[in-house]
């Protein structure tokens, strides 16, 4: 076990993508993080060049592994100061074609996992008033077409943010979700894959609906991130921000 004073963070989904990004920012603020993802090669892949972080790989959508990972974190750094909740799956698809284990894998990456880790999180982040952040989308506040399954989820993801945002407010937790637009990840290029949209000919099309020009990268949404887990954001909790180059505006 190794006491101290230095933030630790624990991140999902931090094999590639929005994750990877949130764990290279944090690392350069001076934080130790714990990577959590399912493939433990990737996930070694993105921790050699930390400074100081260490691994633990399994499957999020199990409530033992999600406590142990939180236990974990907290035996090997001392403490923990930020959950960031970013695992997500999406299937391209309407309710009649979604199958039944495209729903319950949706629902238990996307929404079982942030609770079951929020709920091993809580009294560690009490201690240290720290802080959650659920990665969301900005179809969990609006619908979205051919994303059934992922609709709901992130959805169910923003309201589950806001209620335990007001249960752990006067415990000096802030809780938040970031609800990107299209953002340039992994994810993105299976979805048009999904679609049967090269991937190409995808990103044209996404650029084009964003009234910037173009989609988020990555590091924005990371920037975002690591600014909702520092102390000049300590008012804000409750909230589902958007990132989005105002597409939704």
């Amino acid at each position: 076990m190794t006491t101290t004073s230095s933030k630790v963070l624990l991140v999902t989904g931090a094999n590639s993508g929005i994750g990877q990004a949130i764990a290279n920012k944090f690392t350069r603020q001076g934080w130790k993080v714990m990577l959590a993802g399912r493939n433990r090669d990737r996930l070694q892949d993105t921790a050699t060049p930390l400074a100081e972080s260490a691994i633990f790989s399994g499957d999020l959508r199990d409530n033992q592994y999600c406590c142990a990972l939180v236990a974990e974190t907290v035996a090997h750094f001392g403490r923990l100061d930020a959950l960031v909740n970013c695992a997500g799956i999406i299937f391209r698809k309407t309710a009649p074609d979604t199958t039944d284990n495209e729903w319950r894998e949706s629902m238990a990456t996307n929404l079982d996992a942030p609770f079951f880790l929020s709920r091993a999180a809580i009294p560690h982040l009490v201690e240290s008033r720290g802080s959650i952040v659920n990665i969301a989308s900005d179809w969990g506040l609006h619908g979205g077409q051919q994303a059934a399954a992922y609709c709901a989820s992130k959805g169910a993801l923003v309201m589950l943010t806001k209620a335990m945002a007001l249960d752990h407010a006067t415990d000096g937790v802030t809780i938040n979700a970031i609800c990107p637009g299209d953002v340039d990840t992994p994810m993105l290029e299976k979805e048009a894959i999904q679609r049967g949209v090269e991937y190409a000919n995808a990103m044209v099309e996404n650029d084009a609906a964003v009234p910037t020009g173009r989609i988020t990268r990555p590091e924005e949404v990371a920037s975002l991130c690591y600014f909702l887990c520092s102390e000049e954001a300590r008012q804000i909790t409750g909230s589902a921000m958007l990132i989005d180059g105002g597409a939704n505006a």
